[in-house]
């Protein structure tokens, strides 16, 4: 137990709370995009309900808030079954949350030169600059704020960038009368593609330097995925799934299995991303105005993302997700793979690296949110791409925008 709450006295962003477990049970227009059962060293050895009352705390050195006292009940201390020294966690944990506040986090296309002027004006987001700086090994903020464009559009600098960014709207937000109270009614986050990995930072799962390194080490990966075949994405404007499916289809079929292509990003109706070989992706632009759609609109990514096309970036992301320790969010994080959120660490780590091959559930994701209750949203970091798609899909949803 005392294992468990010392693993949550460590989150990022420094100075972020940790709810009430009550919480912690509980639980969008673009043309672009990116983007186990065991948890160690947890204890059950004392059983007896816990009922420490408030949740005081105080500032540790490193400007971490600490907390001595942690309001917590028996019956949702953890959901879990011991396994010999470690403990098995259910990753249904969040299964039946009900959002009240979002944040959602932007992916890879979100990304514009003179990001990262505003983050600069407020201490703790502009550190978190700084903390980049010594693991990207070079002037990230200098990229952001100047680009030029053609070098910040890179797979492997936009990624860590938007990420980075993305945090430092969170201290921006922080910093403004009022904004400690909107972070602390938070219940559900989830990210577009890369805004996952933003996400889950910001629920605690990982530190905000190991969270980097992984961006940095995705970005690179799916890079070189990208170069080892010609491959591409479109964004279909003006069509369903069901027609976007079919236009691929047709598509197949005057193509060699290396040209396949397939719907990558499910955003919304009206607005999907294909990905495949580059033959593929050709030819469904050749046949989209015959299949009604109003235009498509070639995305400037790498190659075809969460596709089988990233394959070789996959056992490179597990490497690192392995080594990485992973905690479980403490609040509910939605993964763009099944639009289900988990609270099994091992469970996260599997889901992540599949999450480059596998195409995005980001309707779903909002879908669901919006059936479930979700009153307001916040898109944190640059651009306002899911708040367009948001829209789209319900023109009455509440939504701010915190840039950097």
């Amino acid at each position: 137990m005392h294992a468990f709450l010392r693993q949550h006295q460590h989150h990022p962003l420094s100075r972020l709370p940790l709810p009430s477990t009550q919480s912690h049970a509980q639980s969008i227009f673009t043309m672009s995009s990116s983007s186990s059962l065991l948890l160690p060293s947890i204890s059950l050895h004392n059983r007896a309900p816990l009922s420490l009352s408030s949740s005081n705390c105080f500032l540790s050195s490193n400007g971490i808030r600490r907390f001595s006292r942690i309001h917590l009940d028996k019956s949702r201390v953890f959901m879990s079954v011991s396994v010999g020294s470690r403990t098995a966690v259910d990753d249904a944990l969040f299964a039946d949350y009900k959002p009240t506040n979002a944040f959602l986090f932007p992916g890879q296309g979100a990304q514009s030169v003179g990001m990262g002027a505003e983050a600069q004006k407020v201490p703790a987001a502009a550190e978190l600059y700084k903390r980049a700086n010594e693991i990207m090994g070079f002037d990230l903020l200098d990229i952001c704020i100047n680009g030029p464009k053609e070098k910040l559009d890179s797979t492997v600098l936009s990624q860590p960038a938007i990420y980075v960014t993305s945090l430092a709207a969170v201290e921006i937000l922080r910093a403004r009368e009022g904004g400690q109270q909107i972070i602390d009614s938070v219940d559900v986050t989830c990210g577009l593609s890369l805004g996952e990995y933003t996400a889950l930072a910001f629920a605690g799962a990982f530190s905000f330097e190991d969270g980097l390194k992984l961006v940095k080490l995705r970005g690179e990966a799916m890079q070189d995925a990208a170069d080892a075949a010609k491959s591409a994405m479109v964004s279909i404007i003006g069509l369903d799934s069901e027609k976007v499916q079919k236009l691929c289809d047709a598509a197949n079929e005057e193509v060699d299995e290396a040209n396949k292509v397939q719907i990558a990003n499910f955003l919304c109706t009206g607005n999907y991303a294909v990905s495949g070989g580059l033959k593929g992706v050709e030819v469904v632009e050749a046949k989209a105005k015959s299949f009604k759609a109003r235009m498509t609109v070639r995305l400037a990514v790498a190659g075809a993302f969460h596709t089988s096309f990233m394959n070789p970036a996959v056992s490179r992301l597990e490497a690192a997700l392995g080594a990485t320790e992973i905690r479980t969010p403490r609040i509910p994080v939605i993964s763009n793979v099944d639009a289900q959120p988990h609270a099994d660490p091992d469970t996260i780590k599997k889901i992540l690296a599949r999450q480059v091959t596998s195409p995005v559930q980001w309707e779903t994701t909002v879908k669901t949110l919006l059936t479930k209750g979700l009153k307001k949203s916040y898109e944190l970091g640059p651009g306002k791409v899911i708040a367009g798609i948001v829209k789209r899909m319900d023109k009455g949803v509440v939504i701010e925008n915190i840039g950097a």
